[in-house]
């Protein structure tokens, strides 16, 4: 099996990139199942329906997402879609109550994948339940349906949290991605248990920016510790940056980082 992974999708910018790195991408390396983390696709800060289904119709299969994700408030209006909400899951450590689901489970051919979606709690935000926990109860959770391949995608700040999350899992995930710093790693390779890791995917966005906002007003806020707007550049430079795992029996044989360079006017 092959899974191509996308990490954090930035805005409109990222949006175009992704859909036109997608059908070369597909060609090159036929893959089972799509994945993308969708909580910056709107701009820069989370999801509505009309983006989602963009990026449905160019071919993503499933979305996961992070602490931005509730950012706008048409999520709920995502979340009231049973299609779209079918196709979205948000971090499973959110504390109970919380709208929508933290694990996919579908079958492809005939095999059994469960995606999970973690937020890390190091540098955090939000309070959270305990990530590496909540693992394992939906391992033990989802253990009758027998799946065959664990992905996971840990959107965290920090990369000790990450790395300790992929040692903790290893052979008992088919792959740990982390999203979030929007930077790639590069630090890809597969673990002694059978696990594919990557610390951060990094993002698809404009190219020349702050981790995929506009440059000046982050500049001029670190100058003068002042507020500054969030400007998502549209049009430009974009990077693409993905992973390309391949798996069989539930273990990952590789992982590969891609990064591509595409302008978007």
């Amino acid at each position: 099996m092959k899974i191509l992974v996308f990490g954090d999708i930035m805005g409109r910018i990222g949006r175009e990139a992704v859909k036109q790195a997608l059908p070369g991408l597909k060609a090159r390396h036929s893959p089972d199942l799509i994945i993308a983390n969708a909580e910056n696709l709107a701009h820069g800060k989370g999801v509505t329906p009309d983006v989602i289904n963009e990026m449905v119709e160019a071919g993503v299969d499933v979305f996961t997402s992070g602490n931005h994700v509730w950012d706008r408030n048409e999520v709920y209006d995502v979340l009231a879609d049973a299609k779209l909400a079918d196709r979205l899951i948000r971090p499973a450590n959110y504390p109970p109550g919380v709208p929508g689901t933290g694990a996919k489970f579908l079958t492809i051919g005939t095999k059994n994948v469960l995606v999970l979606n973690l937020l890390g709690r190091v540098f955090g935000r939000v309070e959270c339940d305990d990530p590496f926990r909540t693992f394992d109860a939906l391992i033990a959770e989802h253990a009758p349906k027998r799946p065959d391949f664990v992905l996971v995608d840990f959107h965290a700040e920090a990369t000790s949290e990450k790395m300790a999350l992929a040692w903790y899992a290893d052979g008992r995930a088919t792959a740990i991605w982390g999203t979030h710093t929007h930077v790639p790693t590069r630090d890809e390779r597969t673990l002694p248990g059978g696990t594919a890791y990557i610390t951060d995917a990094g993002m698809c966005g404009a190219r020349d920016s702050v981790i995929g906002v506009a440059k000046e007003p982050i500049i001029r806020h670190f100058l003068t510790q002042l507020p500054s707007p969030i400007e998502v550049p549209e049009e430009g430079d974009a990077v693409v940056n993905a992973v390309i795992i391949t798996a069989a029996s539930g273990k990952a044989a590789a992982i590969e980082h891609f990064q591509q360079i595409i302008e978007i006017h």
